[in-house]
């Protein structure tokens, strides 16, 4: 099968399809025939080794000194069951799944080996591309949001700031703040404003223009700031808050993430299969649109790469792999 390899952290070109042997699955596992595989700032980051400050030696360690040991990277999926591995029941073969792979990565292949409790039905009406873009932004979103923030508790009106607003995690969490009932503020450049507006926001702020620090210093207050960029600290991000805010840091430094407690939040988002139902359910629902820039054959892996490192990815990126170059 055809594969993206990465054998040593680096630039996007480090990135090469290759000919691989196809895997078979084990016990309790299935072989996913990969239709839609997202490309994500996390796998950037395990490509390139650019892990968050603190990060670096502690994920080297446990994934690899030079280049990741596991050479095919990829989470987020979609695509079909091909073959199943030993006691498994759950699903048939040609059943339509999506979900996340965890540590075993894999997704960016023709096919993937996937422990069959993460291997989801995918509700009806949810396309392939859509499924395999909507997970890793709306898992964080949801997670950090909904169980991290409490926002359905919350109550409608709840003032929510998201800072970043445009990417994954971002458009994800301007979408499900809205269909919470939040009163949603956007974060992002001025081009992509009527963009986030058109997601729920109901208003949208240029970061160039107004600086979190001026909005703080205005007086503004939110019961919930979400940064979504890792351009927030605690320190920051504090003064943003009304009384009983949280601030939620997507993306932290492994001393925030350390030192987070009461009214800051940090840590990796929930991959349970129960939580990922959910994202699926309400992208197929139309309460998140998966937002995605582009698609690409394998052989585009380079150029997804390149444009993730850029900085101005809107939304989502997935590549295809039975696609041909």
């Amino acid at each position: 099968m055809r594969a993206v390899v990465v054998e040593r952290y680096g630039p996007p070109e480090v990135a090469r399809v290759v000919e691989v042997p196809t895997p078979e699955p084990k016990a309790g596992e299935v072989l996913v025939r990969v239709h839609a595989a997202a490309v994500t700032s996390g796998d950037a980051r395990m490509r390139s080794g650019g892990f968050p400050p603190g990060f670096a030696l502690p994920a080297r360690l446990a994934i690899g000194i030079r280049g990741p040991r596991v050479r095919v990277l990829g989470v987020a999926f979609s695509g079909e069951i091909a073959a199943l591995g030993p006691g498994v029941d759950a699903v048939a073969v040609g059943d339509r799944v999506a979900g996340m792979t965890g540590a075993g990565f894999g997704a960016h292949a023709q096919y993937a080996r996937v422990k069959a409790e993460r291997a989801l039905r995918m509700p009806e009406g949810l396309g392939h591309d859509a499924a395999a873009a909507v997970l890793f932004g709306g898992s964080t979103a949801l997670d950090y949001l909904d169980t991290k923030a409490g926002l359905t508790e919350r109550g409608e009106g709840t003032r929510v700031l998201v800072n970043g607003a445009s990417g994954a995690v971002g458009s994800a969490a301007v979408q499900l703040a809205h269909h919470l009932g939040a009163h949603v503020t956007a974060v992002t450049s001025a081009a992509n404003a009527e963009l986030v507006r058109g997601l729920g926001a109901d208003r949208a702020v240029d970061y160039r223009r107004t600086p979190l620090e001026a909005l703080a210093a205005s007086g503004e207050r939110f019961d919930v700031v979400l940064d979504a960029v890792g351009n927030v600290s605690p320190a920051s991000g504090r003064p943003l808050l009304a009384d009983g805010g949280v601030l939620l840091l997507a993306v932290a430094s492994l001393g925030q993430t350390i030192a987070a407690r009461g009214a800051v939040k940090a840590g990796p988002a929930s991959e349970k299969p129960e939580h990922l139902a959910r994202v699926l359910r309400l992208a197929a629902d139309g309460v998140l649109a998966p937002l995605i820039e582009a698609s690409h054959p394998l052989d585009g892996i380079a150029e997804a790469y390149a444009r993730i490192d850029s900085g101005r990815k809107v939304g989502n990126i997935v590549v295809r792999p039975q696609d041909a170059a």
